[in-house]
């Protein structure tokens, strides 16, 4: 396809029908310490082709690796071991070069594929219908808060303390576009979660609580208590789980009251490929709000032989069918991690997701109980799953960056999730799945007594 530049009179007539005065208008919302005010320092305007690549193959030199570290990162993305096998599928050329199923015809295995999908969405989550994935979990957060809003006619978005920020930070941008109120406080590094206050803070103007489970801090929030709480004022439970595995062990939220449930999938069958791309997980507990779930939907059917087939179904909620009344904006969905994902759980099974989950919390409860021998730190946490807070007696920003040093990948500063500092700085959340060995917890352990001494 060839590149026709647009003229100046093009770009005029461009503006005019969208009633902007200039190009820069359309980013008025980045910035302005953020912009360019010349070429990059140090980036040459030219260079040959091998000087390129010998110049990026050292920057990418500089990169750590989970699989080179001792590592403990978690908040949101974890590293699990993922089987050779599940690789192996995803390339299979009908899966690696099918993008869009429109066409049930010649997208039968793409579309079973995403119904099989669905099942084991919903299934985990504990839900009636779950959806054919979405980009990833902050904007499958995003998009539940909106259907939410839709379904009570309700504006004042209540968001608990224990969502990640990122999460919340998404929510908060996207509000400016929308009539939504978000009323979200920074958390207090404690063990408790604080659930009496949080139905306390729920009134009639509610259109959601958004709670994670388990937390960014590692802490299992009570759901039952405040999905009672939030349905007696007539609000929605939103329930966000970033780590799919710890529903292995714990109650899935679908049965604990939440109306819809939304994560992350990537720590199934996705590796952690330095930030993305990954895969939102949305499903809904009550199948009459179907019409108001956004992002595709794969259905079950019989072709004109009677023969069993799939297709994507209720595609009016859709913005390339209604794009004035649709649901959402996100018109695909992240089929290649989903089918990634579904080959995982299906490798894994119902008892091998347990035992996963059951190896991950032995590992993180042992590697809790070696780091609370540590003089200068205390583990927060009375309950958790595979990762806890742990609160040293210096930065934890700066011990992060001196331990990468020794190759140790120690786990998320609180101070990095929260900057603005207020007793959070000295926070550390650390995850721990079935990769991690009693070696890994040595040397953290010792890394962080020779710091803190």
């Amino acid at each position: 396809m060839r590149y026709l530049p647009l003229t100046d009179t093009d770009r005029a007539a461009m503006l005019d029908v969208i009633g902007a005065p200039s190009v820069d208008a359309l980013f008025a919302d980045v910035p302005s310490d953020l912009y360019l005010d010349g070429p990059i320092e140090g980036l040459p305007l030219a260079a040959g082709e091998m000087a390129v690549e010998k110049h990026m193959r050292g920057l990418s030199k500089q990169n750590l690796a989970a699989a080179d570290a001792a590592f403990f990162c978690g908040a949101g993305a974890y590293r699990h071991h993922v089987p050779a096998t599940v690789d192996h599928i995803i390339q299979r050329g009908e899966f690696l070069t099918a993008y869009t199923p429109y066409q049930p015809e010649i997208a039968q295995g793409t579309l079973q594929m995403l119904f099989e999908f669905q099942t084991q969405v919903a299934r985990l989550y504990g839900c009636e219908i779950a959806n054919a994935s979405m980009y990833d979990g902050s904007t499958a957060c995003w998009e539940a808060i909106v259907m939410a809003a839709r379904l009570t006619k309700r504006n004042r978005i209540f968001i608990t303390d224990g969502v990640h920020p990122h999460y919340v930070s998404v929510a908060q941008t996207m509000a400016k576009f929308t009539p939504g109120d978000v009323d979200y406080a920074y958390p207090v590094a404690r063990a408790e979660v604080g659930e009496d206050a949080i139905c306390a803070s729920i009134d009639e103007e509610t259109s959601c609580v958004v709670v994670q489970y388990p937390d960014i801090m590692g802490r299992i929030p009570d759901l039952q208590q405040i999905a009672d709480a939030a349905h007696e004022k007539g609000a929605l439970l939103i329930v966000v789980n970033t780590e799919p595995v710890a529903l292995g062990a714990l109650e899935a939220p679908g049965n604990l009251g939440a109306d819809i449930v939304v994560g992350e999938g990537q720590s199934i069958g996705v590796g952690l490929q330095f930030g993305g791309p990954y895969l939102g997980l949305f499903a809904i507990t009550n199948r009459k709000h179907v019409r108001q779930m956004p992002g595709r939907l794969c259905g079950e059917t019989v072709d004109a032989d009677g023969k069993r087939g799939f297709v994507l179904t209720l595609s009016t909620r859709e913005q390339h069918i209604r794009r004035e009344k649709a649901t959402s904006n996100i018109c695909t969905n992240s089929g290649l991690c989903a089918l990634a994902f579904s080959v995982h759980m299906t490798l894994l099974g119902e008892k091998g997701l347990t035992a996963l989950a059951a190896e991950n919390h032995r590992l993180a409860c042992q590697a809790a109980d070696r780091l609370a021998q540590v003089p200068g730190v205390t583990v927060m946490n009375d309950a958790f799953f595979n990762e806890f807070t742990i609160m040293v007696d210096t930065d934890a920003r700066q011990l992060v960056r001196d331990l990468a040093k020794q190759d140790i990948l120690a786990g998320v500063s609180l101070g990095r999730l929260y900057p603005d500092g207020d007793g959070r700085e000295n926070g550390l959340v650390i995850a721990v799945t079935e990769t991690n060995t009693e070696e890994d917890f040595e040397i953290l352990a010792s890394a962080l007594q020779e710091a803190l001494s």
